[in-house]
């Protein structure tokens, strides 16, 4: 773990990054292998009435958990370059705000018409540039006029798009609305609500574990019956939240322990705690709507979150006790640019859309599909690395 002992210098956990990697990874293998045809059940997404979950489905959880993992260290980063509690919030703010933004974008693509002005290509193609322009991590030595002229232009960009967007089918024909908010958006909502909750509490631990039981509790709550979670405005049932403060806490544990060199207790308790999320999961199954990652049922919630903890205390074995971390230098930049990684795909699927390319049967169908899938997710994290190295990233 690179831990510095200098006050202005940032803290990093290096098994943190590479279990974003990873997970980024495999976010973009199951987006592209869900066109697959004739692939094993188990690597799908199960139907939304279906009690049970494939390996997609434990992906955007693991994000959601990891986002929880990443949040501790860089509000504490921040505190410690001397940013105050109005900048800190408005940082906080300002990421969740840009989140919700792409996400609203994302959500309403997927009910594009054809009968609008701008083809669905094009449309996605301007969005996801519109996003570079207006959030990209530009270089300090960037000229700040050229800087100002791209966000203004962004900005227009999308306001651009919204005016001409016409989205649904037949009689149904309707500008954006929110449908739901999609991943980037439901991101930002949890990252909003556990971030402010990390900011106000002072990054206590019982507190965070407070929370983390009221969360926990409206989640299994809402879908026993007892709490109408449409009354609960962003927070919902509560489960995305409760994944992302799951990961707020195990970070606050994880640094404490290892701080004192107190690895034996990462090694029994936090496989211990996985498997009290996978019992826990197991046995509110039957009353609180089964395993489904589509209802965010807590026994999905629960043994997500198991699995995510048992993936982190094998990466933090590897990575930081037995500094393996370049075993995983091929994918490192999905855990440093990974919104970047996440977006790349919008620019390929607008552009292969553009030029009516259509991948050969083979790569529609079985392993040559789950072969195209790799391959696509490691073609988008070297075109990312590509572009951190010269210094173009989202900066959310």
């Amino acid at each position: 773990m690179q831990v510095n002992d200098h006050k202005t210098d940032p803290i990093r956990i290096a098994s943190i990054d590479v279990f974003r990697a990873v997970t980024m990874f495999f976010m973009i293998f199951v987006n592209d292998v869900g066109g697959v045809h004739q692939i094993p059940k188990w690597i799908d997404h199960v139907g939304a009435d279906d009690d049970g979950m494939g390996f997609a489905d434990t992906i955007f959880p693991a994000f959601l958990f990891i986002v929880g993992l990443s949040l501790p260290l860089a509000i504490n980063n921040r505190i410690k370059k001397g940013d105050s509690l109005k900048e800190l919030t408005f940082y906080i703010l300002t990421r969740s705000f840009a989140l919700v933004v792409m996400g609203l974008y994302h959500v309403n693509l997927e009910e594009y018409n054809p009968s609008a002005v701008l083809p669905k290509s094009v449309w996605m193609l301007l969005m996801t540039i519109a996003f570079f322009m207006i959030w990209m991590n530009y270089p300090r030595d960037f000229s700040k006029k050229l800087k100002n002229v791209l966000i203004v232009s962004g900005c227009l960009i999308l306001l651009a798009l919204a005016a001409m967007y016409k989205g649904g089918e037949g009689n149904d024909i309707h500008w954006m609305h929110t449908s739901w908010w999609g991943i980037l958006g439901i991101i930002g909502w949890s990252y909003l609500i556990c971030a402010l909750i990390f900011l106000f509490t002072g990054g206590r631990l019982l507190a965070l574990f407070i929370c983390y039981a009221i969360l926990a509790s409206i989640n299994c709550f809402s879908h026993l019956g007892y709490i109408n979670a449409s009354y609960l405005w962003v927070l919902g049932d509560a489960s995305s939240a409760t994944l992302t403060m799951g990961g707020m806490v195990l970070t606050v544990v994880y640094l404490q322990w290892v701080g004192k060199n107190q690895w034996q207790k990462v090694w029994l308790y936090f496989p211990a705690a996985a498997m009290a999320f996978f019992f826990a999961g197991w046995y509110i199954r039957p009353f609180a709507g089964g395993i489904s990652k589509i209802h965010s049922t807590p026994a999905w919630v629960f043994i997500c979150s198991g699995i995510s903890i048992l993936v982190f205390t094998l990466i933090a074995f590897l990575v930081d006790k037995k500094g393996k971390k370049d075993w995983f230098k091929i994918i490192k930049p999905a855990g440093t640019s990974t919104l970047t990684c996440y977006l790349i795909p919008y620019l390929m699927v607008g552009f292969f859309m553009l030029i009516h390319f259509q991948y050969p049967a083979f790569l529609n169908n079985g392993a040559g599909g789950i072969i195209r899938s790799f391959s696509i997710s490691f073609i988008t994290i070297w075109i990312a690395g590509w572009l951190e190295r010269r210094k173009i990233r989202i900066g959310v």
